[in-house]
């Protein structure tokens, strides 16, 4: 006999129900509508992909974390873990066609088979903006100046976040400074990442094994106490090119109107080895959730697929981090303004008038959740008041007679006239 089926989704996937969808539009509403305003242009990619390419980008390591296997034809493809190697992919593909530089922006659902803790699922949507072809740190201040909008149209405050930014060119000067080789220094950078997710020890024992020394394991944690921007570069030489991008990029950010959410922190790495230059991840003041977005410049990365030499910048925005952040600031009702008008009748004799009052009003752009059965009156109010509808308009034999019904405002309980179709 077969065992019961479970009405849960599959661990680490999710059911968007009614209400977790206007979570889910609040979110893509603000993804799309600042995306839209930056002049980022959409696309978008089938969500397998050939395993071969993620191996390639991300190491043969990388089928431990991903959902990948072999289809009716033995062709070994995964389910995308994130959208940078297909977009890397698609940009090689007609690399001689293209007019560069590219804005091109993605909402795109990625898989990985990870553990899961609090802010991680194994399914979720990441929002992409990527500029290809660009050298100037005016594509990062781009990509960061639209990760800002979203944030704000969503209904957070200045004061819910902050965007931590380094650049993995400063810090490798800063380890060659304290004599820790370069052929050394992607191993430090996969290490340091994981600061704050393993204890210190553990990262110790990684820096050991990628051949640091206990001096060199000393100065590297040194490094990570550096405080400012101005600290930094009293390490370095003083006609440092990575500091120089840095300071550009917090001045054109002041242009741009979003300095002040800025903050210089030498910790920020990302553990992707593909990264070049200036990385960024933002979180939440208070300290509560993972990272809300990240990114970073990857000049190097359409050539380690076989494309031609092109630099880059990209973003990766998660939709669980930044809706459990909502739902903590704006509150768990917060999700969808009321709209739109409810209209009900109490005997089937007023259903017709109940429709055409409907069509009237659909026609005149408004928004109507029509009932489909005869209510009570206390009833249908108590429907439409629990309904995401911001007036009611409620139909019995009175009203048809006299050919209008009362609208009323569900927040203030004011009344006004509307007249019935004829």
């Amino acid at each position: 006999m077969a065992g019961q089926i479970s009405f849960e989704p599959p661990r680490g996937m999710r059911d968007f129900y009614p209400e977790d969808m206007a979570w889910r539009n609040r979110v893509f509403d603000a993804f799309r509508a600042a995306a839209d305003a930056a002049g980022f242009e959409p696309y978008d990619a089938c969500v397998v992909e050939n395993y071969d390419l993620l191996a390639r980008k991300a190491g043969e390591e990388v089928g431990n974390q991903i959902y990948h296997f072999f289809d009716k034809s033995e062709r070994h493809i995964a389910l995308r873990p994130e959208m940078t190697p297909t977009l890397a992919r698609m940009v090689a593909q007609r690399q001689g066609s293209l007019s560069f530089p590219l804005k091109w922006t993605a909402i795109a659902q990625c898989f990985r088979y990870e553990r899961m803790t609090k802010g991680r699922k194994r399914e979720h949507y990441q929002w992409n903006m990527d500029i290809i072809g660009e050298e100037s740190v005016l594509a990062e201040v781009e990509v960061l100046g639209a990760a800002c909008d979203a944030l704000r149209r969503m209904g957070l405050s200045d004061a819910d976040w902050r965007v931590h930014v380094s650049s993995r060119a400063l810090l490798a000067e800063l380890l060659a400074a304290s004599g820790i080789p370069e052929d050394r220094h992607a191993s430090v950078f996969l290490a340091l990442d994981k600061r704050g997710k393993i204890p210190d020890e553990e990262i110790k024992y990684i820096l050991q094994q990628g051949g640091l020394d206990d001096a060199g394991i000393a100065k590297t944690f040194e490094l990570l106490d550096v405080k400012g921007l101005d600290g930094a570069a009293a390490l370095v030489a003083s006609d440092s090119p990575a500091v120089a991008r840095l300071r550009e990029l917090f001045r054109l950010a002041g242009l741009a109107g979003f300095a002040d959410q800025l903050l210089f922190d030498i910790a920020v790495i990302r553990g992707l080895s593909y990264y070049t230059g200036i990385v960024f991840e933002c979180f939440d003041t208070a300290g509560e959730f993972r990272a809300i977005f990240g990114g970073g410049r990857y000049d190097s990365l359409l050539t380690t697929i076989g494309g031609a030499p092109t630099p880059a910048v990209g973003l990766g925005f998660g939709d669980v981090v930044v809706t459990e952040l909502l739902k903590a600031r704006l509150g768990a009702d917060a999700a969808q303004a009321k709209k739109g008008v409810y209209v009900g009748f109490m005997f089937p004799e007023q259903r017709d008038a109940a429709l055409a009052l409907a069509a009237k009003l659909r026609a005149a752009g408004e928004c109507v959740n029509l009932a489909l059965r005869k209510q009570k009156p206390k009833q249908f109010f108590a429907h439409a008041g629990a309904s995401s509808c911001a007036k009611a308009v409620f139909i019995g034999p009175d009203d048809v007679a006299a050919g209008q019904a009362k609208m009323k405002d569900l927040a203030t309980r004011e009344e006004t006239s509307v007249a019935l179709a004829t």
